[in-house]
């Protein structure tokens, strides 16, 4: 069997009946059992006004998630780079960086991971950035990471702090579901994550990682292309069970679709639900790439995933109602992978 270095990107799910602080909590924990289990990085997100996810600031979560563990890397799966300026967002990650040196990652993202109202308000009262920008911020932020900003930009004088090991940096990838950020990732030498998770974005992944490894140039941070395909998944004993739990976030994400922003609901009400003929196709077509089932149906499909996007690196989204079952699908993914060993 191929091995596969497996990750985990967590979204900080809430569910009805508890809070926000019990959802930030239970990632901090999550993080504690993955690095057990063997997964290599912990990926946390970034999202705004939204009742279903509780991480809105990916940074503060590193710090803690990295205090309660000791080996895995620890990184935001993404900051949102157009709600910043590149150089707080830089001086941010060295900070984590000089507490955890060589265990930071820093994913960028230039989606706005809120609505427009909401991303009026995290720019208030500035302009919210171009997203025309967006390259010039991640030239921007690799200057500043490296500290490495030079006449004649306009802040050359400018030195970020504090200065880590020249060896030991904050690992920058950039995130994204399109060819947009890979063909970025390419120019500037950098690795890159596919948004495959999203469950309707697997038809043009492969061609985005062809496109991505096709146009990779080297840089002084990476030497050859890097892919990570973020894939959604809930592992369970058996098919009927990992449907059970999947029928919450299948339904979370049918009233995100209508606009209807709430925490998960339990799965014996997310399971009774009968939705109407579009209401179906809808989950169809969110869902087709979701990889749900029972440990050897969910190691093939994984496999299959990563195959097709010609990589060994995949790294895992679960969201489920209760605490219990996303430990349960991570770990029953890590055995069948043989991860800690």
């Amino acid at each position: 069997m191929q091995r596969l270095h497996l990750s985990v990107l967590d979204q900080s799910p809430v569910r009805r009946g508890g809070t926000a602080a019990d959802a930030l909590r239970e990632t901090v924990a999550l993080a504690q059992h993955a690095e057990a289990l063997g997964y290599e990085r912990f990926w946390v997100a970034e999202h705004h006004n939204s009742a279903g996810f509780a991480g809105t600031t990916p940074e503060v979560l590193i710090g803690q998630i990295a205090a309660a563990t000791s080996t895995i890397r620890v990184g935001s799966g993404g900051v949102m780079l157009t709600h910043y300026s590149a150089l707080k967002v830089a001086e941010t990650f060295r900070v984590l960086n000089a507490f955890y040196p060589g265990r930071i990652d820093l994913g960028i993202g230039r989606a706005p991971g809120s609505d427009q109202r909401t991303m009026l308000a995290l720019a208030h009262p500035r302009e919210p950035t171009d997203v025309r920008e967006f390259p010039n911020q991640v030239l921007d932020l690799l200057r500043y990471l490296t500290d490495a900003i030079e006449e004649p930009h306009p802040f050359a004088r400018v030195h970020t702090q504090p200065g880590p090991p020249p060896d030991r940096l904050p690992e920058l990838w950039l995130l994204g579901s399109s060819d947009y950020s890979a063909e970025l990732a390419a120019a500037l030498g950098l690795p890159f994550a596919f948004a495959d998770f999203f469950g309707n974005t697997g038809d043009i992944g492969p061609n985005v990682a062809a496109r991505y490894r096709s146009g990779f140039r080297p840089s002084g941070f990476l030497g050859q292309p890097r892919l990570t395909a973020a894939v959604q998944c809930i592992c369970a004993e058996t098919e009927e069970q990992a449907r059970y739990v999947g029928s919450s976030r299948n339904l979370s994400k049918l009233n995100a679709a209508r606009g209807i922003r709430s925490p998960l609901v339990p799965p014996d009400e997310a399971a009774a639900y009968v939705p109407n003929g579009y209401e179906q196709e809808g989950i169809a077509d969110f869902s087709r790439g979701y990889v749900d089932g029972n440990p050897a149906h969910v190691r093939d499909r994984l496999l299959e995933v990563a195959q097709r996007y010609g990589t060994d690196d995949l790294t895992i989204v679960t969201n489920c109602y209760a605490f219990e079952d996303r430990v349960r699908s991570y770990q029953l993914i890590a055995e069948e992978f043989q991860l800690a060993a």
